[in-house]
Parts: C-alpha cells; structure tokens; sequence
C-alpha cells in the first residue's frame, strides 16, 4: 500500500552574480570530506565578536586570521539507484529521488550533469498536470517542475509554478505538504537572488510539527542563503541546527555541512558578517514592549514604551497587556502605546492573554472563565472552570471534564476528556490541536483523536497515539507499535517494539519519504 505524499529536489548550478547563468565546467570528483564542525572552526583562530563603532553601520563579528582550510573539489552525492532506469525515466519523482547531484564547495548550490534528463521531468510533469484535478496532485506536481526548473535556471516559470503549488497545498489543509511546497518555492526565491522572501517562506515553512528530517533539511537551506548574503554566524546556527534534529542519520547532510563548514572557515578570515536575525526580524515582526521591573520602586513598565507604575505586567500578545495597579486587585488592558483599553472597574480578578482577538477572563479567582473582545464585549459566555488561549478558531475548556469550543461559543467537543494532549513524533506535547487541526483526546487510559469540527477520527481505544505528518502511530497494551492512516484506518499492524520501526515503514510506503526540495 503507498500512501500519497510528495518529493523534494535539489538544486542548480549557480553564480552569486547571476543565478541564471550557467556555472564553469568543473570536473567532479569523489572525495571525503574532512571532519569539521562548528567548533573546529572556532579554534581555528576565531575572536569574540565585537559591535562596529559605527553606529550606523550593521554590526559585523570579526575573525583574526587562523588556519587555511583547504579548497574542496565538488561534492558528488548519489541518491540510492534502487529503481531500474526505464522506470525512472517514465517517473518524475523518482527521476529527482535518484537523480545524482553534484555539490559545488564554493557556492553551495547543487549541478546538474545531464541536463536532458531534467528536461524529460518537465516534459512528464506538464503531461501529469494536463489531467491533475485534486489541489493536493496540483500541489506536487506543480512543485516538482519548479524544483526542475530551478536546476535548469529557468527561474521564471520556477517562480510561476512554485507560487501555484503554494497556493494548491495551502488548499489541501495539510502541513507537510504545505511546508513542501513553500520550501520549493523559498529555494526558487533563494536562487533569484530574493533572499528576504526566500528567508521568510524558509522561516514559515520550518514548522516545529514537521519530521526532523524535513526540518533539517529546511535548516540547511535557509543555512545556504544566509551563506550567499555573507551573514556566515547565521548560516552556522541554521546548519548547527540541522546537525542537531539529524544526530548524525543523515551522511549525506553531514557530508554537505562539513562541506559548508570549510567554505565559511575560508570566508571568514577577518570578518564573520551581520548578527544572526531572530525568526522575528525575518518574518518582518516587531518585537513587542518587554515587561521590566524598576529595582528601586519595585513597579513594572514596559521598556522604551511605558513607565514602570504597575504591580504586575503581563508580556504583550496580539497588541494588547493585561497590567494590575497598586491600588487595585483588578486587571486592566493596555496597548503597546500605555493607553487604556479596559480598565479596572469591569472586576476582572483573572484575565489569560489575548489570541486571535479573545482572552479569557474571570471575576472570580476560583473560575467562572469567560471570553471578551478587546472593547470588553461578551463573545463566548459560560463559565468555564478552566480555559486555554485560543488557536486556529478553537480553544480548550473544562467543565467536569475536558473539551473544545469555537470562537462563536459552540461546543465543538463536549467536555468529557480527562485531557487533550498532543504528542507530535518530532517535538511536543501541545495542548489541543495541532496546525492541521488534529488533537489527541485523553478518555481514561485510552486515547484517540479528533479533528477540528469535532469528528472522532481514532476511537480512544488505544494505550498511546502520536501525531505523525500523514499518519497516527498507536500501540496497544502489551507495547506493540503499529499505525493508521489520516483516516483512521489501519495501515501498519501493531507488530513492533519500537516507535522507531514504525517510522521507517511508513518512510518506505510513501511515494516521496525524503522530499527533494
């Protein structure tokens, strides 16, 4: 049984100054790259990093000069040729699964020796697309010829289907192969030279409810572009990162990091490039006003927006802070400028921060949780005994048991679960659901999931379930493993000891197990 998922590519032969040209011939060879990691090359000769005096000019971390690191010669990498060729020739995500790749030390982009061979995927893919309907058929396929097309540095109609296939996945509702999708995209972005739009749609791809491995594979990309723009202490955290979600499973992306690693030891002989940006500086947030308590009067304020005179301050959330004066046991709402939005006489003794325009409040410390707008009107009433933030629409509440109401006030999963928490493969617990709207429910000492509109999907029937991207791991009570597909229905008998056992046999049922981006 294959279950339905996608395939990620790599990438063309570059030139920093301009993408679409096609790079020097280099001859590849095989090589073994040496045994460099992050720290190598700090004792190679690095210094603290110190801000520029230039207070107009960017910071730049400097490097005393170290060791030279030798030139590497290109990077060949050969995915598995498990398929015979004339099937390969005949299927475009297997053509790009085992297509062999050449990685170019200098520019750390990927080649392409036999340039024909990509155009027959373009040619297949066109002819796929022709009778494609689904969004989530669209969605593949329209991302694999921009990741072809990428590589033959046809970048314009990359860019074209690359911003179609986003727009199919997102239409499909489902996660990874949302983020798929927008990875693609980013590398098209990323090789136009677009490297702010490249590093925002790599930033919200990198969803921490992805498989580590497509997570990795995300980091190294985004590790590429900062390469490219010479923020080089950036590259190195994403790459960092990547090495970390892998632990070493993945040769070939450790042979390409310690590639990289070397390419940026030579880089940086005297300077290591701008500060690494937070996720926020590269999703274009502002960072809100932080909560800081004055030492001398003991009062909070908020830094650089609103004097200390508050008892308690709440962090900022959706533009608003919940603060408590001195005088007053009641909580009132401000805004990132200190100026009142509710104040103290609506008796709130609890208030929960502000999501997607809610929060939940009480005037009794004891409960009685309800939810308001920011111009303090009543939107869900009842008098929960407990609430969480809202997400996606949705929010946890708690009356007797556990259970789920929308933004309207309409119960979507009756309270009678001891808890809904849920476990990712990769990452978690979290409370409620996770962004495709799953949510694993808790009724005893079994469990089971639900969706977003409150339809069971598993019966709680099982000692334990975890949330996998196109699947849902379940064990019974003797602590065998086994998994079901997005439907609830068996797809791998619960026949293993371990998690991890499943996991590889739900890697070799789908059709595109490790993704070329």
């Amino acid at each position: 049984m294959w279950v339905e998922a996608e395939v990620v590519t790599a990438a063309p032969e570059p030139t920093p100054a301009d993408p679409t040209k096609p790079p020097a011939e280099t001859k590849p060879t095989e090589t073994k790259p040496a045994d460099i990691k992050p720290a190598d090359i700090e004792s190679a000769g690095t210094t603290a990093p110190k801000p520029s005096t230039d207070p107009g000019e960017e910071a730049k971390p400097s490097r005393t000069p170290g060791a030279i690191v030798p030139v590497r010669a290109p990077l060949r990498q050969r995915k598995p040729q498990d398929v015979e060729v004339q099937s390969r020739r005949s299927d475009p995500e297997l053509v790009l699964a085992t297509y062999p790749w050449v990685f170019d030390p200098e520019t750390l982009r990927e080649q392409v020796d036999e340039s024909d061979q990509l155009w027959v995927v373009i040619d297949r893919l066109t002819d796929k697309l022709e009778y494609a309907e689904r969004d989530a058929v669209r969605a593949r396929l329209l991302s694999l010829r921009a990741v072809a097309g990428r590589l033959l540095g046809e970048l314009d109609d990359a860019l074209a289907d690359g911003q179609a296939a986003v727009q199919h996945a997102q239409a499909t509702g489902e996660l990874r192969r949302t983020a798929i999708a927008q990875a693609r995209l980013a590398h098209v972005l990323h090789w136009r030279g677009d490297y702010a739009a490249a590093d925002r749609l790599y930033a919200e791809a990198n969803s921490p409810e992805l498989p580590g491995r497509l997570r990795a594979e995300i980091h190294e990309l985004s590790g590429r572009s900062a390469f490219e723009q010479g923020r080089y202490l950036e590259a190195m955290n994403h790459f960092e990162g990547a090495l970390d979600l892998r632990k070493g499973a993945d040769p070939d992306l450790v042979e390409r990091i310690e590639v990289a690693l070397d390419t940026i030891a030579r880089r940086t002989v005297s300077e290591w490039g701008p500060y690494p940006r937070t996720r926020d500086e590269i999703l274009g947030r502002t960072e809100a006003p932080r909560p800081l308590r004055d030492e001398r009067s003991g009062l909070w304020g908020y830094v650089g927006a609103v004097p200390p005179q508050f008892a308690q301050a709440q962090p900022f959330a959706d533009g608003v802070a919940w603060v408590r004066r001195p005088e007053s046991p009641a909580w009132e709402l401000i805004d990132e400028n200190g100026e009142m939005l509710i104040d103290a006489s609506s008796g709130y003794l609890a208030a929960e921060r502000f999501a997607e325009g809610l929060a939940w409040v009480s005037r009794d410390e004891g409960g009685g949780w309800y939810a308001i707008d920011r111009k303090n009107r009543l939107i869900v009433p009842g008098g929960f005994e407990d609430a969480k933030p809202f997400h996606h629409g949705l929010a946890l509440i708690r009356r007797g048991g556990w259970g789920v109401i929308d933004r309207h006030g309409r119960v979507v999963v009756q309270p009678r679960y001891r808890a809904i928490v849920t476990n990712l493969v990769d990452g978690g617990p979290i409370e409620g659901f996770t962004d495709e709207g799953l949510a694993v429910v808790d009724a005893g000492d079994r469990y089971g999931v639900v969706d977003r509109t409150g339809q069971l999907i598993v019966a709680p029937v099982h000692a334990e379930v975890v949330v996998h991207p196109v699947a849902f791991l379940v064990s019974d009570q003797y602590g065998l493993w086994g998994a079901l597909d997005r439907n609830g229905e068996p797809l791998i008998e619960l026949t293993f000891k371990e998690q991890s056992a499943v996991l590889e046999e739900i890697d070799r049922l789908l059709t595109d197990g490790r993704p070329v981006l």
